[in-house]
């Protein structure tokens, strides 16, 4: 709510007297905040946000401009943009009921243009936008992005914090060689496990296999350390059935660096390596 102040002067007989001072305050009709649907994130990811906009007047708002920065901030090499509207994500809702969309337009700012929030209603925006190349991404970042109402009011504004996610972020692969194996030869299998999140696998993690055809003769090692089948992993030459031990899988946390000219984020992972050789 904006104040305003007033003062009257009265000029007689070259005497100059001036009243007291009248203060008033300007009610704001339109308000407006913002809610992230997923409060963090992570590499490749996307969040939904969702904008409520509440005309609490008598008159019906028109010639609106909303325009989301995309959580843009200033560096030494220039402006980074995070965040990346996603395309045709928008959904548009007046009084709970959806509308056709207005007219966006997207680059390192989001606009949304040519809508109205009706007398003692409300306007609410849906939209998706991914993280992208230039997205913090080490432990304890965060991105704050910021919305701008104008139009014939007062601008209003409203943002949004979303941090990232702090826990390990893992894929696994697997190959065999050599191929093609002959009949009672040995095959080695190597699995490799990749961690792009910003936090270590320090337990909780194990890797199961069935082998088929079943193996024999298995040698282990996880990071060229020999591991021991009962105490680092358990077999089952019966069934094929291969499990690690609980704790024994271990990842580095990936390690991530901005280019100091391009504001690009790349990400060095985490990798470990379990090696099983075998007869067939």
């Amino acid at each position: 709510m904006a104040q305003f102040i007033n003062q009257a002067q009265l000029t007689y007989n070259n005497t100059v007297t001036v009243s007291n001072l009248a203060v008033g305050e300007i009610q704001d009709v339109l308000s407006m905040n913002k809610t992230a649907v997923n409060n963090t994130y992570k590499q490749n990811d996307k969040i939904t946000y969702v904008i409520n906009i509440i005309n609490s007047g008598n008159v019906e708002l028109t010639g609106l401009t909303l325009t989301d920065n995309l959580g843009a901030y200033s560096a030494d090499f220039g402006k980074i943009v995070p965040l990346t509207y996603v395309e045709n994500s928008l959904k548009h809702f007046k009084n709970s009921l959806l509308q056709a969309s207005p007219t966006v337009t997207a680059a390192d700012e989001l606009i949304i243009t040519g809508f109205s929030v009706p007398a003692n209603g409300s306007v609410t925006f849906i939209y998706e936008t991914r993280t992208n190349a230039f997205t913090p991404l080490e432990e304890n970042s965060s991105v704050t992005n910021t919305a701008s109402l104008t139009g014939n009011l007062t601008s209003v504004t409203a943002s949004e914090t979303v941090t990232v996610s702090s826990e390990p972020d893992l894929s696994i692969t697997k190959s065999i060689s050599p191929v093609p194996v002959t009949e009672n030869g040995n095959v080695t299998y190597t699995f490799r496990i990749t961690n792009i999140g910003n936090t270590p696998v320090t337990g909780g993690a194990t890797i199961t296999d069935t082998f088929n055809p079943i193996l024999s003769n298995l040698t282990v090692y996880f990071n060229d350390t020999a591991w021991v089948n009962g105490v680092d992993f358990v077999y089952d030459q019966t069934t094929g059935i291969f499990t690690s031990s609980n704790n024994k899988v271990t990842v580095d946390a990936a390690v991530y660096s901005q280019d100091p000219e391009t504001g690009i984020v790349t990400v060095e992972p985490g990798i470990s390596t379990l090696i099983i050789t075998g007869t067939i």
